[in-house]
């Protein structure tokens, strides 16, 4: 495909290009999910609509995403997000409606549950309760780590 160099790869036309999704991170991330929320827009609708200071930086960022092909750019000067490009970019997340959560979320509420539920159960049985404790707060406690962490990386 290419000569790897740093982060980037050339290609065979000699241009560089971003070698993983995992590159797209922070605003060029945040520019990617406006894309695929709002559709196609233009490059004053993506900077108003992230938040962002000015058109250029927005142009920075959907310039980057060009290059590592999850973002096009029509005739008309608007960009609209590639949705192949879509699984490579939110690898750990899911999509609810126009909403993308970690889908440790799921797990995370559903063992949070669990462990309330079975915590309350073991009051009644003295001898169990300090291993379900345990154990339950470890399970619990590392999935909200990770689900937050993945979070952030949305918002970061």
């Amino acid at each position: 495909m290419g000569e790897r160099i740093g982060k980037f790869i050339l290609d065979t036309y000699g241009r560089t290009r971003m070698r993983a999704s995992k590159d797209i991170t922070g605003n060029a991330l945040r520019v990617y999910l406006y894309l695929i929320k709002h559709g196609p827009c233009e490059l004053r609708d993506v900077q108003r609509g992230v938040g962002l200071s000015t058109p250029s930086l927005a142009s920075y960022h959907l310039n980057r995403l060009i290059e590592a092909s999850y973002v096009k750019q029509d005739r008309e000067g608007k960009y609209a997000a590639v949705m192949e490009a879509t699984s490579d970019i939110l690898a750990g997340y899911s999509k609810i409606g126009t909403t993308i959560v970690p889908q440790l979320l799921f797990f995370t509420v559903l063992f949070t549950i669990i462990t309330v539920f079975f915590s309350y159960q073991a009051l009644s049985i003295p001898s169990f309760t300090v291993y379900l404790i345990i154990a339950s707060l470890a399970m619990v406690l590392l999935l909200w780590y990770e689900t937050i962490r993945l979070w952030r990386k949305l918002a970061s």
